[in-house]
């Protein structure tokens, strides 16, 4: 196996050189990110490997202070020394463990590995504590690729950083915003690092290799939980006597008894997501958590969302009291109260399909009625999974904010939505009586493998809106 890249993390105290590693790696616990100035004050190391063989290690390194005095200090040590010389001397000497010693530390590291990546803060104006650094960085004699942060802060200043840097021997430079990446960022860096370390090119190759194929992994293994919890939701039934119905505070006991049952496994779809991920809960925004009283988890039975849902899948059903739930009123001869026609009712029991007409006859002549999720449940619960996901496929594990699931809402998204919904139905044929999906059921898992190609056009689509739903 060959030794791995090794590759320091340099730049100014703030810089965002422990945040843009924490992104590299996929690690919102490396190190530690603070607005306090100097917060890395010793060297951490943390190493991508790829399934090839190559493996990156990287070196977080503390922030440089006071580049201007040392940039002196150094000239001060001779002019028939080398730039590498007087960094060397620099080091065996006294102030290297004195006033200098964050900055020794970052020339040791740098004089001990195959390259660095120079972060820089693009908000920043291009002060000459900032031409000092890369003076002093560029006598190491190490190849120094300028990373460009916080390139989506609406006060950067990337003009002015990529015309300062060649007078610096820096001829090249990438913008990587550890924050939100943008679309091909992290590859843009990859390639970077290679004609960076030409010498190491394939060892490179190997890990961006390993992490393409870890993103669509992450990917196809969240759109299998969203249609998991999806099919599951289709499935969810409560059959109850005809007569629990029929009486107000019976019928609410078995709403509320079916929608906790339904925002269960809504709450464990999410909460699995940020596990694919690698975020924890204390990430997302409190509108987003279904296992709050956030707007997000009302939002799933909200008279108004779901009516926007009905109009979106065309059903043209009003959503009433049922609150997004409805029985199978018209074959069972109930009313389910002024908030609900039954009209609507009988449009409920069409979109659910009358695959399982047969169940539905036998329980009438039992005196049973069945409750179920109507559409627009379902149709709200995937535009929201789906919209987390993206929200996720965007964010930096550096990030110190809430996630906000923001989603592109089209023509497109609506229609792949609609489609998807549209394909779950089968899934109402397939619950026990008891409402508990039926997990050993083939039919259900075959249902979920046939939606994954459905599922990835949805996360396509929502995840960069600009690029299509292939």
């Amino acid at each position: 196996m060959n030794k791995p890249v090794r590759i320091a993390v340099v730049g100014h105290t703030n810089a965002g050189k422990t945040s843009l590693l924490r992104t590299l790696m996929r690690m919102g616990a490396f190190g530690e990110v603070s607005d306090r100035p100097g917060t890395t004050r010793h060297v951490e190391a943390g190493e991508v490997r790829g399934d090839g063989g190559g493996a990156i290690r990287f070196f977080d390194t503390p922030g440089l202070e006071d580049a201007v005095a040392l940039s002196e200090y150094l000239h001060g040590l001779g002019a028939h020394l080398t730039p590498p010389d007087r960094v060397r001397r620099f080091l065996a000497g006294p102030e290297a463990s004195g006033v200098f010693e964050q900055e020794a530390k970052v020339l040791r590291t740098l004089l001990d590995v195959d390259a660095a990546l120079y972060v820089l803060d693009s908000r920043e104006a291009v002060l000459p504590k900032y031409r000092a650094e890369m003076d002093i960085l560029s006598s190491c004699a190490r190849p120094i690729l300028p990373v460009l942060n916080f390139t989506a802060a609406a006060q950067a200043r990337l003009a002015d950083w990529q015309q300062v840097l060649p007078e610096h021997k820096l001829h090249g430079s990438v913008s990587f915003d550890a924050v939100a990446p943008s679309r091909g960022a992290e590859e843009a860096l990859y390639r970077a690092m290679v004609f960076l370390l030409p010498s190491r090119r394939e060892d490179l190759q190997a890990v961006w290799d390993d992490i393409r194929q870890q993103v669509v992994e992450r990917r196809d293994a969240a759109c299998r939980l969203i249609v998991q919890a999806l099919v599951d939701l289709a499935a969810l039934r409560r059959e109850a006597p005809k007569q629990d119905v029929v009486d107000e505070g019976g019928r609410q006991r078995l709403l509320a008894i079916l929608r906790e049952a339904a925002l269960r496994r809504v709450r464990k779809a999410v909460s699995d997501m940020l596990t694919i991920y690698g975020f924890q809960r204390d990430e997302v925004d409190e509108t987003l958590l279904p296992w709050t009283a956030g707007r997000w988890e009302a939002d799933l039975f909200n008279p108004a969302v779901l009516r926007e849902a009905s109009m979106k899948l065309g059903a043209g059903a009003a959503i009433g009291a049922a609150v997004g739930l409805a029985a199978d009123a018209a074959l069972a001869g109930l009313s389910l109260g002024a908030g609900m026609t039954i009209g609507a009712a009988v449009g409920g029991i069409a979109s659910q399909g009358f695959g399982a007409l047969g169940r539905k006859l036998a329980n009438i002549a039992r005196g049973v009625t069945e409750l179920s999720l109507e559409n627009e449940v379902l149709w709200v619960a995937a535009r929201q999974l789906f919209a987390l996901q993206a929200a996720l496929e965007r964010r930096g594990h550096a990030a110190q904010d809430r996630i906000h699931a923001a989603e592109a809402a089209d023509a497109t998204t609506d229609a792949l939505l609609r489609k998807l919904v549209a394909a779950l139905q089968p899934a109402r044929g397939y619950a026990l009586p008891a409402g508990e999906v039926r997990r050993s059921d083939p039919r259900l898992a075959a249902l979920a493998a046939t939606l994954q190609p459905a599922a990835r056009e949805v996360a396509a689509r929502m995840i960069a809106p600009d690029a299509g739903a292939s």
